[in-house]
């Protein structure tokens, strides 16, 4: 099998997908299997419903989950790209360089914007044994969590769901005043409108029907592209994602002791400049960005901490 070489070292998902392993354990994925001309197979990955198969299948096969399910029009997250940043993750939380990886229910994280499809929690648990707060502002979204937990005892014994309803708060009403996170993480809504987020969305379905040829014949974790579903709270916020980070870690302040890290995931690297800016106005140089690749996208994740010198340790008895 190929491998995508550009994904962290420890995730699963570098070798290309065996689809004939995948549909043994989801007889659903089966029908969207097709045969290319030099004998591999193949799915139609401009096919929503395919894709929902394949994440279904590799969430079974790799990780052992259950009946997982969201509902249609709900982003479909795809698996490589989303473990990816579980495995930095687990790198930057590490007390210094020579330490093992953290594992286990000691370790909490914190998932803003958890999405139907609960991905993060359900990662971070199954790869590292991590307890996991997820939040969103969408009830359908933490409802829909809430199945796919209740079908999976192990998970719903370490991960839990809080619904925030302010659209103006982050990490108000959500962190207790005596809680503390190893890390928190994000993926926030990129653009700055509906009609933005339509017309991105029409431009990337000609531009993938046009190099279709190219792209959808190969069998590589890469191709598990941008679906073209997600409701609005997941697409789009007013200001798009710059002013939703600003807002995050101006926010991050008044929680700044219940956290040793903040962390977010940056899609546009000119935004890093300005972030950057935004930080040092806080007075927080602590900071890092980190590079993650797929053979298809670039993306960094930016992560801040107020606990100087990384004695942050300090705050976990």
């Amino acid at each position: 099998m190929k491998k995508n070489k550009k994904l962290h070292k420890r995730n699963i998902h570098n070798s290309a997908y065996d689809f004939a392993k995948l549909s043994e354990v989801s007889k659903g994925l089966f029908k969207f299997i097709k045969t290319k001309e030099n004998g591999e197979n193949t799915i139609n990955f401009e096919n929503a419903n395919a894709l929902m198969e394949l994440n279904r299948a590799l969430l079974l096969y790799h990780y052992n989950v259950k009946d997982w399910v969201i509902p249609v029009g709900h982003l479909c997250p795809p698996i490589p790209g989303r473990a990816d940043y579980i495995h930095y993750l687990a790198d930057l939380i590490k007390p210094n360089e020579m330490a093992p990886i953290p594992v286990g229910k000691k370790i909490r994280g914190l998932d803003i914007g958890t999405g139907a499809g609960c991905i993060y929690p359900i990662l971070g648990n199954s790869i590292y044994g991590w307890k996991i707060v997820g939040t969103d502002i969408n009830s359908d979204a933490i409802n829909s969590s809430k199945k796919i937990l209740s079908a999976n005892p192990t998970l719903k014994k370490n991960i839990s769901l809080r619904f925030q309803q302010s659209d103006k708060d982050i990490f108000l009403n959500i962190i207790k005043q005596e809680e503390i996170f190893d890390f928190s993480m994000c993926n926030p809504p990129f653009y700055t409108s509906k009609d933005e987020a339509n017309m991105k969305s029409s431009e990337k379905k000609v531009n993938l029907a046009k190099s279709k040829k190219e792209k959808f014949n190969k069998t590589s974790p890469s191709n598990n592209l941008r679906i073209f579903g997600g409701i609005n709270s997941e697409l789009w916020c007013e200001g798009g994602e710059l002013t939703f980070i600003k807002t995050m870690i101006k926010q991050s302040v008044e929680v700044k002791n219940n956290c040793r890290w903040f962390t977010t995931l940056v899609s546009s690297k000119e935004h890093l400049i300005e972030l950057k800016e935004v930080l040092k106005e806080m007075k927080i140089e602590d900071l890092k960005i980190i590079k993650m690749e797929t053979s298809n996208k670039i993306t960094h994740m930016l992560a801040w901490t107020f606990l100087e010198g990384q004695k942050n340790d300090k705050i976990k008895n």
